[in-house]
């Protein structure tokens, strides 16, 4: 039997010894000490951070906490370095934007602050690390805050997987969100469709058309699933004049395995006896350096 817990607490660990004991209480975690370089300061000291991956603040979410906060003050402290090229008295937020925000709405006067000295990079990582824990980005936030890390600080698909606790396939699915049109990544950023629909999407010619029917009959993972897999109107026709046969569902799940299993989008056309062709999409070098290095391994 797993202790989740116990991975949990490694989790927890693992974060305070990159930021410290008392940081590690400001991201909320409880089997930190208690923190020891808390302070306030006023309000208006503190500055956004632009590294912040999530984008969508939700009115209700802040709306309660707002109220929480005029009730209770802030339980939490807000974890902040000093601000680059700023002054003495100017702080940008690591972790912590929406009690800041909520503190503001609450007209607070002063907030409780954990200052660490961290650059850019670590800056980034503990404010997507705070979110993804918590659950508070949404699909399309989450794949840009990894491409970030990617793109500016060139982390690989492992690192990434190794530092927020996911799976390299969760990590690659994510990246793979952005490859989607801009219509349907709207759909994943406003809530209308899940991670599963969105990947279901990827690659197909009418992914926008798709999307908004999806989203409009309210479809299940595995309906939008079966609507992606139906022959498109006006497409080309077998030989025999007749619509393209639609896939067996053992072929289906043994495409979504695989998929899985690599993070990388895999087609398979089965053509019984006489064989057929496997197909795996990337969309990067990088995918492609994963793709040899594991059949290298073979």
């Amino acid at each position: 039997m797993v202790d989740e817990s116990a991975g949990k607490n490694r989790l927890g660990r693992g974060l305070a010894a990159l930021i410290g004991d008392d940081a590690a209480v400001a991201l909320g975690d409880e089997t930190a000490p208690a923190p020891k370089g808390v302070r306030e300061v006023p309000i208006e000291f503190l500055r956004a951070n632009p590294f912040q991956p999530r984008q969508i603040f939700k009115t209700g979410d802040l709306d309660d906490l707002t109220e929480s906060i005029r009730e209770k003050g802030i339980l939490q402290p807000i974890m902040v370095r000093p601000a680059p090229g700023g002054s003495e008295n100017e702080f940008e937020i690591v972790a912590g934007e929406r009690r800041w925000r909520a503190a503001q709405a609450a007209q607070l006067h002063d907030v409780p602050i954990v200052v660490k000295d961290l650059n850019d990079n670590e800056s980034l990582e503990i404010a997507i690390i705070e979110n993804v824990q918590r659950a508070d980005l949404n699909p399309i936030e989450e794949a840009a805050g990894y491409q970030r890390l990617v793109d500016q600080f060139t982390y690989t698909q492992d690192q990434l997987s190794r530092m927020i606790g996911k799976s390299r396939s969760h990590v690659a699915n994510t990246l793979r969100l952005l490859s989607l049109p801009s219509g349907v990544q709207d759909f994943l950023s406003s809530g209308a469709l899940s991670a599963g629909h969105a990947r279901a999407l990827i690659g197909h010619p009418q992914a926008e058309t798709l999307a908004k029917e999806i989203a409009d009959k309210g479809l299940s993972v595995r309906e939008a699933e079966a609507l992606t897999r139906k022959p498109e109107s006006g497409s080309p026709k077998s030989k025999s004049g007749s619509s393209p046969k639609l896939k067996d569902a053992d072929t289906v799940a043994l495409e979504k395995n695989i998929t899985n299993a690599l993070g990388l989008s895999v087609s398979i056309n089965h053509k019984g006896e006489k064989g057929g062709t496997v197909n795996v999409s990337y969309t990067s070098l990088e995918q492609l350096d994963e793709i040899c290095r594991r059949l290298s391994r073979v």
